[in-house]
């Protein structure tokens, strides 16, 4: 049967890929966050006047388009198969194949779900003036409600998204708008969610201006009551927005965090012929970046080659470089316990992990990451399905950690060396060093590990009250120089924003950056060619408040996100028992 392009265009399907596409321009690296404005009420023009079956298709067209392009860098992991990149490409499919479920399903809720419906026509009539119509007719109260419901709902498929089978925040619809400083102040009241919400909010309430501009023409800011409340929110919000920006606490001390960027290709971290060669590198990387005094030294996830505890050439070089330089350290290295009843060395459960080392050389603490990676970290189901691990270079798999960790640093108002040496143990974590200082400052720091930084429930479990600021160890090296960094970097300010706290990016390929409280995007480590992705390191001055307000996110968590959520399932129960009716 031939199709011609009047009955494409009638499809609706050109539309939701437009939709899509404009959605994930709105994210870096592109990242014009006006389209995200615009994306959602585009998907539901494409799916006015259809039913909910076709409604869920249109939405999943444009869910496809907007997931394959804005995570185009999972193909640019260095696995290949004979040549061929069929694992990150098997990666890549199959991930925005499921996440392309939830735009989906928020169409299908809107469409279909919502006591707040507009009559559908009996047949659905295609053209969009009938569908405009319909809206229109609907009493101004109702569309309203429609658009609140239709805003809720995206909160809601959020709120799953980021938990469900492990959780993937990547990109939430807020994180687009993340230069836009006094608006997504809002993040430390409601989260992250609160922002998607008003962009949701005005982006569908535009398209109930539309409807009644198309049925009213001649009537003059007909358009005014359908805006009206987004509008006056947005304005509130940024008026509040500026105002805290404004008035944000004086730091009353700094610290020195030199943060190392070494650089390390993908390839070579995972062969270990060159593990020695790029272990030197990173002591003179580290050497070089000490010759000013800082308070503390960090690198990045996946800079030791070896197991830090277990391995004593390693383990000798970086507690000589503290002890050498008396400095803190913060470093990323995996880590082995042996299992309850484990009868040989081989029978371990393995970590993730960052450890905070002391002036004397001394192992202080251990974090251990929570939430890994599915199939970069650990394959699922492997034992039932075996041929999952041709899909990813990982041989074994990492055990999730149990509970975020405060790092305790005591800083000397002036140095001196320590009183008795550090201890040459490698099997086991010291308590706090001796010989301290008489006179100290202490300071805690909230460690992450890889892509922690874009979940919010761990960005706010790792914060205490006392907390400092939180640091992220991670390896974006897995992606190239596309623009994974930037869109993690991008999630990451909300943490910042939702703790009331900076935090540093300590990365291997890119961003090594700070946020500070505000979440603006603060120093970026640059080469001297001007690369985000080359070698070096950076000294930042982190201000740090004295007894700093809790946010109200910090306090309460995600009232907002769950009341989303209960809003949602209220209308979905009441729209069990109800009829949508006919025109």
């Amino acid at each position: 049967m031939k199709i011609s392009p009047g009955q494409i265009i009638q499809s609706r399907f050109p539309l939701a890929l437009a939709a899509g596409l404009l959605l994930a321009a709105a994210f870096p690296k592109i990242g014009v966050a006006g389209f995200a404005w615009i994306a959602p009420g585009l998907m539901l023009t494409a799916a006015l006047g259809r039913d909910g079956a076709e409604g869920f298709r249109l939405g999943y067209v444009a869910g496809l388009a907007h997931y394959l392009t804005s995570l185009y860098w999972l193909l640019l992991i260095p696995y290949r198969w004979r040549g061929i990149p069929l694992g990150p490409a098997f990666g890549w499919l199959a991930l925005s194949a499921y996440l392309a479920l939830f735009p989906a399903m928020w169409v299908w809720l809107a469409l279909k779900i919502s006591n707040f419906k507009f009559q559908i026509s009996n047949p659905p009539r295609p053209d969009w003036p009938s569908a405009f119509e319909q809206i229109s007719a609907l009493a101004w109260s109702r569309r309203m409600l429609w658009t609140f419901y239709c805003a809720a709902s995206w909160v809601a498929l959020e709120m799953i998204l980021v938990r469900l089978l492990g959780g993937f925040p990547w990109n939430l619809l807020g994180t687009s708008q993340y230069r836009m400083g006094p608006l997504i102040q809002l993040a430390s009241v409601t989260g992250v969610y609160g922002v998607s919400f008003l962009v949701v909010w005005t982006s569908v309430s535009l398209l109930g201006a539309a409807a009644v501009m198309v049925r009213r023409p001649g009537v003059r800011s007909v358009w005014l009551g359908e805006m009206i409340f987004p509008m006056l929110t947005v304005a509130a919000t940024f008026a509040w927005g500026f105002h805290k920006i404004a008035h944000t606490p004086p730091a009353a001390r700094e610290v020195k965090v030199t943060l190392i960027q070494p650089s390390i290709p993908q390839t070579l971290i995972w062969n270990p012929d060159n593990d020695t060669e790029r272990f030197q590198a990173l002591l003179r990387l580290s050497e070089a970046a000490l010759t000013n005094e800082t308070d503390l030294l960090v690198w990045p996830e996946a800079a030791i080659p070896k197991m830090l505890r277990y391995h004593e050439e390693i383990f000798r070089g970086v507690t000589q470089l503290a002890r050498a330089h008396h400095v803190w350290m913060i470093v990323g290295s995996d880590d082995a316990e042996p299992r309850a009843g484990a009868k040989n060395r081989d029978d371990a459960s393995y970590f993730n992990s960052a450890f905070l080392i002391s002036p004397s050389g001394e192992l202080v603490d251990r974090y251990c990451k929570r939430n890994l990676v599915i199939f970069g970290e650990y394959i699922p189901l492997v034992r039932w399905l075996p041929f999952l691990k041709w899909f990813t270079p990982i041989d074994g798999g990492f055990t999730p950690g149990t509970n975020a960790v405060q790092f305790a640093l005591e800083l000397a108002t002036e140095h001196r060396p320590p009183t008795r040496p550090g201890t040459n143990s490698v099997d086991q974590l010291a308590g706090p060093e001796a010989g301290a200082p008489s006179e100290t400052r202490r300071i805690k720091v909230a460690p992450l590990i890889c892509y922690e930084d874009t979940f919010p429930q761990l960005g706010r479990e790792a914060a205490n009250d006392d907390t400092d600021f939180l640091v992220n160890l991670t390896n974006d090296g897995w992606f190239g120089e596309g623009a994974a960094q930037w869109q993690q970097a991008a999630g990451a300010t909300f943490r910042a924003v939702e703790n009331g706290r900076p935090l540093v990016r300590c990365a291997n390929t890119g961003l090594t950056c700070w946020m500070d409280e505000a979440g603006g995007l603060r120093e970026i480590f640059a080469d001297n060619s001007g690369s985000v992705y080359g070698a070096g390191f950076i000294t930042l001055k982190i201000p740090l408040v004295e007894n700093r307000t809790p946010t109200f996110y910090h306090q309460h968590g995600d009232w907002f996100g769950w009341g989303c959520v209960a809003l949602t399932a209220l209308a979905v129960v009441r729209s069990l028992f109800t009829r949508p009716t006919a025109r």
